[in-house]
């Protein structure tokens, strides 16, 4: 028996800090911390792949594009998408690699520009819900509402985002050579949930003003390559109950049944740990015999070790 497989979501806040100006070079920092993170995953023996978020990064991308029209025509949203892909993927590359080399492992790291097939009647299209960009105030958004058209929405008590499309990740198009690398290295994929596109009747692919919901698409991509474990890593050590409220209950494990009821009483925010832990579910629903952990990024390597984090199983 090979060594266990670990698909990895990483979170907006293991890619770029809250704090002070995000340029380039601020995130870079960030990456680096979390890249050793990984490294020492990847150092216990287990073989990983890399799924990031893009929300404040495919923001400000689209901003910057809108701001520049005048000069240049502005980008279509998939291609922000991919864009986003890219850098956010070549700084982990450059990060992970120089990590993983203090382990004495000389194991390649390759980002791979991942499409994902969305169905084009998706009823997310009609109901804007993934926060993508900065923090605004609620008087900001509202003249960002009036003079973009933007839809803005509040964001678990962290101030207005703008908020688009995120439909369900149906088929990952480059699963095939993901496959073939796997064994051979450590894979950035499905960046940002994947870059949207939609399917054409001649079997052509378009892409769409979207984002995937990167944890949907880290448990399609842990499907499909058969992988032990989930891992969500996020903003917070253990998902809770009546979060941030006098009544909050951290929680070290939730059945597939108790995780539906906790989904269906509306303790957790949609486009926040919402998705977290419906991915969740999805994964040990497909794989009963198999687990999902919801962590912190520095907490991961204890939640492995059984000492922390939130687990997931089927019963």
């Amino acid at each position: 028996m090979g060594a266990e497989k670990i698909v990895i979501a990483l979170g907006g806040n293991a890619l770029q800090s809250g704090k002070g100006p995000a340029t380039a070079e601020a995130q870079l920092q960030v990456v680096k911390n979390t890249c050793s993170h990984i490294a020492q995953i990847s150092g216990m023996g287990y073989e990983i792949a890399v799924v990031h978020g893009n929300g404040p990064q495919v923001g400000r991308i689209v901003m910057a594009s809108e701001a520049a029209k005048n000069v240049t025509p502005s980008m279509p949203f998939d291609v922000c998408g991919a864009m986003s892909q890219g850098y956010i993927g070549y700084h982990i590359q450059q990060c992970l690699k120089y990590a993983i080399n203090r382990y004495n492992t000389n194991i390649p790291v390759v980002t791979v520009a991942t499409q994902v097939i969305v169905d084009e009647k998706d009823p997310a299209f009609q109901n804007p819900t993934k926060p993508i960009g900065p923090f605004y105030t609620e008087e900001e958004a509202k003249v960002l509402e009036k003079e973009k058209g933007f839809v803005m929405k509040e964001d678990a008590g962290r101030g207005y985002r703008r908020v688009v499309a995120s439909p369900l990740p149906k088929r990952i198009v480059e699963i095939a050579a993901v496959k073939q690398l796997w064994d051979k290295s450590i894979v950035i994929t499905c960046g940002g949930g994947g870059i949207p596109v939609i399917e054409k009747p001649n079997g052509t692919l378009e892409g769409v003003a979207a984002v995937i919901d990167k944890d949907f698409a880290a448990e399609l991509l842990a499907e499909q390559v058969e992988s032990d474990l989930l891992m969500i890593l996020t903003e917070v050590e253990k998902v809770s109950i009546h979060f941030n409220t006098p009544q909050q209950e951290d929680l070290s494990s939730m059945t597939l049944e108790e995780a539906a009821r906790y989904v269906q009483e509306g303790h957790f925010p949609a486009g926040s740990m919402l998705p977290k832990v419906e991915a969740a579910m999805k994964f040990v629903r497909t794989f009963p015999n198999k687990k999902a952990i919801i962590t912190s990024l520095d907490k991961a390597v204890e939640a492995l070790e059984g000492k922390t984090g939130t687990v997931i199983t089927f019963n």
